[in-house]
């Protein structure tokens, strides 16, 4: 009995260093996507991916800026759920309108966006809405953007009809579900944010919330975080996101950094 409570003790105590200490900082993971489907003029094309900004400080979106602008990015996502008070939402979308990208900023809305508001802000400063809408980034580089799952209505068809067959084609979504509920055919990448890792998970490994309830996502551990797969195997990269809404235990902040790479 006495092992066993300071046992318990003792991984409480982990996780409790952890959520006060490096789950507070953002960490910029490199992710690496190799495929044969990767056209040779994208070859190391590299996409910065930011989601789940929430009530993140201007200082610290700052600082991310310039973190961001000694990467070397060709191309800046933006995944949704965005600072919803006051002016809040401008002042966050004018502090990342400043990260150097060469092809531009998109972004798509999130469960906790007004998504008018949004766009109107985005549109200021020059970032790009995508909603079930896409466009040619570069020759044979399509990028589309669905609406919320939950506040709107996605179409993952209508967002990329205007790609062709043998274009390279990623998806941006802030929920990855959509990605079970409908087809991906047609899509080589998708980019979602929405579960924050679990926001509270034991050693990384496992989130309680996902498990035991539905409320952020219907399909369990299977979108907690990193690479997933879509209802037809389509690869998704579920990012833990930057912001947050109650501590993270084992969650740690992110920004992704994708590199395509022909195989």
């Amino acid at each position: 009995m006495k092992v066993a409570f300071i046992t318990a003790l003792a991984v409480a105590l982990v996780h409790i260093a952890s959520a006060m200490t490096i789950d507070k900082i953002i960490q910029y993971k490199e992710v690496p996507l190799v495929s044969p489907d990767v056209p040779s003029h994208i070859d190391g094309y590299r996409i910065g991916f930011i989601t789940d900004i929430h009530a993140l400080p201007s200082d610290t979106m700052n600082a991310m800026v310039d973190k961001l602008n000694t990467k070397g990015l060709d191309l800046l996502l933006l995944g949704g759920d965005f600072p919803t008070k006051g002016k809040a939402p401008e002042r966050a979308l004018e502090i990342l309108s400043q990260v150097e990208a060469k092809d531009g900023i998109y972004g798509v809305d999130g469960n906790h966006d007004n998504y008018r508001t949004l766009f109107r802000a985005m549109e200021k400063f020059s970032i790009i809405p995508l909603t079930n809408s896409g466009l040619y980034v570069r020759e044979g580089f399509f990028l589309a953007g669905v609406e919320d799952l939950i506040l709107r209505k996605p179409d993952i068809a209508k967002a990329i009809e205007g790609s062709k067959e043998d274009d390279f084609v990623i998806l941006l979504s802030h929920n990855p579900d959509v990605t079970m509920l409908q087809s991906t055919k047609g899509v080589d990448l998708a980019l979602c944010g929405h579960t924050h890792s679990g926001q509270v998970t034991l050693f990384g490994i496992w989130a309680p919330y996902l498990s035991f309830t539905k409320g952020v996502t219907k399909y369990g551990q299977r979108f907690m975080k990193g690479w997933a797969k879509s209802m037809d195997g389509v690869p998704v990269y579920v990012s833990n996101g930057t912001g947050d809404y109650l501590p993270r235990v084992f969650a740690r902040r992110q920004v992704i950094i994708v590199t395509l790479c022909q195989e």
